[in-house]
């Protein structure tokens, strides 16, 4: 049989005032999973950078604010770096990156994008709050009836190939770019998975979940992508 070449796999990671968790989060990426680690620091305040670049990950800024505008950054430069596969993880160490060859199986079997689910996979008690779960259930509840393609959880572990990552086109600056991605998943008709992946408390406070003004725009972001899809099919 024909040796096949491994697909390269970069890791983007959005960081925004992380230096408590980033170098814990680094660090428990296997590495020889991985061609190269990035951390995009999101208008950071603290030492994230500092933090993430000593813990030996490629370091980029971008300074407009937003969940989106940070994975685009990191998107831009991992093409840039011959990526196949892009991973996404968050820099909190709610995730566990110890999770990547789970994460990534699916792809390596053909997939195009596999979401880790927190919902399916074992959580740590209180670290899925319950607006979060209901935000979940509703956006996936929506996904599947309008475009059919079923989803647990709008998780941020997640792996697409690069191939598929440039039909998507993508465009949410913010809380949205989970869902985008998601639905634009469903219209490509992409061959999509999930896994149970294991999650955690995170470190510190979190910017959406963690405040009502928080979890309040987040919702409200997501459901207006979803309705803004839902419309364009009309």
């Amino acid at each position: 049989m024909p040796h096949e070449t491994p697909l390269r796999t970069i890791v983007v990671i959005p960081a925004f005032n992380e230096e408590k968790s980033i170098a814990s989060v680094v660090n428990a990426i296997p590495r020889s999973q991985v061609a190269e680690i990035i951390v995009v620091n999101n208008g950071s305040t603290d030492n994230t950078a500092e933090v993430a670049r000593s813990a030996g990950a490629t370091v980029l800024t971008e300074p407009m604010k937003g969940y989106g505008y940070a994975c685009l950054r990191g998107i831009e430069q991992a093409i840039a770096d011959g990526a196949d596969v892009i991973v996404f993880l968050d820099g909190d160490y709610s995730d566990y990156p110890e999770d990547l060859p789970l994460v990534l199986q699916p792809i390596k079997e053909g997939a195009d994008f596999v979401v880790g689910s927190r919902t399916i996979g074992d959580h740590e008690s209180g670290a899925l709050l319950p607006q979060a779960v209901f935000g979940n259930w509703v956006a996936t509840s929506l996904i599947r009836i309008l475009w059919g393609c079923r989803f647990t959880d709008l998780g941020p572990f997640r792996a697409v190939r690069v191939d598929a990552l440039k039909r998507m086109n993508m465009s949410e600056p913010t809380f949205g770019w989970t869902v985008e991605m998601q639905i634009k998943a469903a219209l490509l008709k992409l061959n999509c998975r999930e896994v149970p992946v294991r999650y955690r408390k995170r470190i510190g406070t979190s910017k959406v979940t963690g405040t009502v003004r928080g979890t309040i725009g987040a919702s409200v972001k997501i459901l207006a992508v979803i309705l803004r899809y839902a419309l364009m099919k009309r």
